[in-house]
C-alpha cells in the first residue's frame, strides 16, 4: 500500500502543477489530495502499520491527525495573521512610505534593491511574511503583470536564502534551533556567505538580461487619502508586529502563530479606534474587519490540503524511511553527509521540508548510543542551508513560494521555465561555497574551528 500512497501523491502534484492546462484550482486538488491519502491509510497502512487491533489502529489514526492538524494550523493561522496584517498596511497606503524612497525605474537597479531588502528581511522576520510583504510591494512598483512574476520569483529566492543563515528566519532553521542542533552565532557564522552566494548568484544571471526602465502603475484611489501620519502609525505598528513575532517565540517559547495573533489584535483595536475617530470627520478608514474580506482564502486552503497531505506521508513512515535509505547508502562521514543534505535540499521542493529535517532530527539524535552528529556539526548547518534553499526549487516547495504564487497567481509551468534553473544555480553555488568553507577555511584557521 505504501505503492498506492505514493501513487497518489504524484498525481495529486501534477494535477496542482497543471493547474491551468486543466483549470482546476489548485486549492481543490491539495484539499482532495490530503484527504485521499489518509483515507487510504487508514484502510490500508503504510510503512508504519503495527499489529493492533480495530480500535487501537483507529486511535492511532485519531492521535496523529489531531497532533499533525495541531501543527498544520499553526502554519495557517500565522499565514492569516500575517496576510492580514499586510493587507492592513497596504489597505492604509503604508507602503507608500517606502515605494516613494525607490525613486529607480531602471530594472537591474531595481532587481538589486528588491533581492537585498528581501535577503536581510527575511532573516529578521521569516521568509514566508517577507515575501508576503516584498509582493505588497512590488504591486505598488511595477505595473507589467508577468514583468512582476520575474521579480516575485527572485523575491522567492532571496526570501527562502535569507531565511536560511538566520535561526530565526526559517521554519527550519528555527527547529534545529530550538532543538539544540545549531547555536546562533555558529549558523550564522557558518551558512552566512554561503545563503548570500546562493541569492546573488541568480541576481547575477537575471540582471544580465534585463534592460531599460520598468513602468510604474498608476496609483489607484478609493475616495479615500490617507493622511501621512497614519500610513506611518500603521506601518510602523504592522512591520513592529511581525518583528515581535521571533522576540515573543525567542522569551516564550509558546509558538509564533500566538505572537502573530497578537500583533494582529493589538493592529485590529488600533484601526477599530482610528476608523471611529475619522468617520466623525467625514472620513471611513479600513478595519481588519473589512480587510479580513478580501483576504486569499483559497491559498490557505492551500496549505491546509497540501500540509496534511504530507504530513500522512509522516505518519505512514513513508519519510522516515526514505531518510534512512539515504543514510545507509551514503554513510555518515564527509562527503558522505554532505550528498544526505543535498538531497533533502532537494526532496524539499517536492516534499515539504518540515518533515523532511523533522525525520533528520529523528534520525540522528544527539545523545545516546545512537548519536553521530554532535551539537554544531556541519551536518546541520548544511541541512540547514539545503532545506531552507532547496524549496525555491519549485514554486509549491516553500512556504514563501506558495504564498507568492497564491498571491500573485503564479503559473506552475512558468516558474519551473523561468526561476527554477536560477534557483539551481545558486542552490549549487552556495552548496559549494558551504562545503569548501568547511573543508579548508573553518579547518586552518584555529579561531574558526573552535567557533565551529
Amino acid at each position: 500500500m505504501v505503492v498506492a500512497l505514493v501513487t497518489i501523491f504524484v498525481i495529486g502534484y501534477f494535477c496542482i502543477a497543471m493547474e491551468h492546462p486543466f483549470k482546476i484550482n489548485k486549492t481543490a486538488t491539495a484539499l482532495m489530495l490530503g484527504t485521499l491519502l489518509w483515507t487510504v491509510f487508514v484502510f490500508c497502512g503504510g510503512i508504519v502499520q503495527p499489529d493492533w487491533t480495530g480500535d487501537e489502529w483507529h486511535g492511532f489514526i485519531s492521535k496523529s491527525l489531531v497532533d499533525n492538524l495541531g501543527e498544520t494550523a499553526e502554519i495557517v493561522f500565522f499565514l492569516l495573521g500575517a496576510m492580514t496584517i499586510v493587507t492592513l498596511i497596504e489597505d492604509y497606503q503604508g507602503f507608500r512610505v517606502i515605494t516613494d524612497k525607490i525613486t529607480t525605474t531602471n530594472k537591474k537597479k531595481l532587481l538589486w534593491i528588491l533581492s537585498i531588502l528581501t535577503f536581510f528581511l527575511s532573516a529578521l522576520l521569516d521568509n514566508m511574511t517577507t515575501a508576503i510583504v516584498m509582493v505588497a510591494l512590488l504591486r505598488k512598483l511595477i505595473a507589467d503583470r508577468k514583468e512582476r512574476w520575474l521579480y516575485a520569483g527572485m523575491v522567492i529566492l532571496a526570501a527562502n536564502a535569507g531565511g536560511a543563515w538566520s535561526p530565526i528566519g526559517d521554519v527550519t532553521t528555527i527547529m534545529l534551533w530550538i532543538g539544540g542542533q545549531v547555536t546562533t552565532v555558529n549558523i550564522i557564522v557558518k551558512t552566512l556567505i554561503a545563503s548570500l552566494v546562493c541569492m546573488v548568484v541568480p541576481v547575477l544571471i537575471v540582471g544580465a538580461t534585463l534592460k531599460g526602465n520598468i513602468e510604474r502603475p498608476e496609483q489607484e484611489s478609493n475616495g479615500l487619502e490617507v493622511p501621512s501620519h497614519l500610513r506611518k502609525l500603521v506601518l510602523f505598528m504592522g512591520i513592529g508586529a511581525l518583528i515581535f513575532v521571533p522576540i515573543f517565540k525567542t522569551f516564550t517559547h509558546l509558538p509564533p502563530y500566538l505572537g502573530m495573533l497578537f500583533g494582529l489584535g493589538i493592529l485590529w483595536v488600533t484601526t477599530e479606534i482610528l476608523s471611529r475617530k475619522y468617520e466623525k470627520e467625514g472620513h471611513k478608514l479600513p478595519t481588519a474587519v473589512s480587510t479580513l474580506e478580501h483576504i486569499d482564502t483559497p491559498t490557505i486552503l492551500f496549505f491546509l490540503g497540501i500540509l496534511m497531505a504530507v504530513s500522512c506521508l509522516k505518519v505512514s513512515g513513508i519519510l522516515g524511511s526514505l531518510a534512512g535509505g539515504l543514510n545507509n547508502a551514503f554513510g555518515t562521514e564527509a562527503p558522505g553527509f554532505f550528498f544526505i543534505d543535498l538531497i533533502i535540499g532537494v526532496l524539499s521542493s517536492v516534499v515539504d521540508n518540515v518533515p523532511l529535517v523533522a525525520a533528520a532530527m529523528g534520525m540522528y539524535p544527539l545523545t545516546g548510543e545512537e548519536a553521530i552528529f554532535a551539537v554544531n556539526h556541519p551536518f546541520w548547518e548544511f541541512l540547514a542551508y539545503c532545506a531552507g534553499t532547496g524549496g525555491s526549487l519549485l514554486i509549491i516547495g516553500s512556504a514563501a513560494g506558495v504564498a507568492v504564487m497564491g498571491m500573485e497567481k503564479i503559473d506552475f509551468i512558468w516558474y519551473l521555465k523561468k526561476i527554477s534553473l536560477l534557483a539551481l544555480a545558486g542552490y549549487i553555488a552556495g552548496a559549494l561555497v558551504f562545503i569548501a568553507m568547511d573543508l579548508t577555511l573553518f579547518e586552518s584557521i584555529p579561531f574558526l574551528r573552535d567557533l565551529a
